[in-house]
This record gives C-alpha cells, structure tokens and sequence, in this order.
C-alpha cells in the first residue's frame, strides 16, 4: 500500500510540474513527457496488482485454503464434486452463491436476492466468475477469488462493491439450462 501511495504521489507531483512550467512559458507549450508518465503509471499499477496478491495469499494462509490459480489470477477451490454436466459456453448457469468482499464483509447473496442466472460466454458478469463456472459441473460446489481485474475492476460495480476490490465467491452451480 506504502508503496502504490508513494507512486500515485510521485505521478500527481510529475503533472503538476508539468503544469506550473507550462503557466510560466504561456508562449510556449511544452508537451507532456509521455514515456516519463507511460511509466509512473506503469509501476503504479504493477505496485497495485503487487499489493493484491499479496492481500490475496495472506487471505488463503489465514483460512488455510487450498486453491488452484489459473494464468489470469483466478484463484478456485472445487471443494464438492457433483455429478451433473459440465458447464459449457452458450449454456444459462443457475447458481446459488454468497459474495464476500475480502474483508469478510458481505456484500450479495442468493439467500437475499435469489438465484443467479446468466448466459456463460456473452457477459453481464465478472469475467473471473464466467471462467470459474467453466471449471464446474453441476452440482459442483466451489470458491473463487477473483482479482479486482477479473471482477469490476478501477471502478466497482457503483452499488456494494468499491473500487479496486476482490471478491470471494462461494457457489453452488444448481443447474445448466
């Protein structure tokens, strides 16, 4: 966290600058040194996603969990096999499911608000929960804990979820329609 203030600081304190020399020369504009800032913002978000992971494992070591992690950072954990048929692009997934923010607070559920459904592979979900449900079958009962650039990413989803979050899924998959 130290470290992506300390970058988000440098970053804001290299655009000011940049804007107090440009008053002085009001004849003269002089352009943004783009690869200084290509960079400031590339560390920046290196540090984010740093900082994310390592919120992430020490999240796995406190509940001691066993997960698997796939190449885009999904971290699951199928830990009730069912006996039903694989969940397939194009199919409508019906899942019983609680989110947690990793906090532990949480923040939806089907308890609450009913089953989830959606179309796997169109959309309308967290991109890391369509690529969870393709690991499943139903029956299946499994945790995900997808990274905030799987999930709603630099912005939240505007109503429980803040920015930058990641979110823990516990999820039954009742059906495939």
């Amino acid at each position: 966290m130290k470290y992506l203030i300390i970058s988000i600081f440098t970053l804001f304190m290299l655009l000011f600058i940049s804007a107090c020399n440009s008053d002085r020369r009001q004849n003269q504009q002089q352009p943004i040194d783009q690869k200084l800032m290509e960079k400031s913002l590339v560390y920046a978000n290196k540090q984010a996603v740093k900082l994310e992971n390592e919120q992430i494992k020490a999240f796995i070591r406190r509940h001691n969990w066993q997960m698997k992690e796939t190449g885009s950072g999904l971290r699951y954990s199928i830990y009730f096999d069912g006996n039903g048929p694989n969940a397939e692009l194009g199919k409508i997934a019906v899942l019983k499911y609680r989110v947690l923010l990793i906090d532990g607070s949480e923040i939806y559920s089907s308890d609450k608000s009913g089953l989830k459904e959606f179309e796997i592979g169109r959309g309308g979900v967290e991109s890391g929960l369509e690529e969870g449900i393709l690991l499943m079958r139903v029956g299946d009962r499994a945790k995900f804990i997808i990274p905030s650039h799987l999930a709603f990413g630099l912005l939240g989803d505007q109503d429980k979820v803040p920015p930058k979050s990641t979110l823990i899924y516990d999820l039954e998959l009742v059906a495939l329609k």
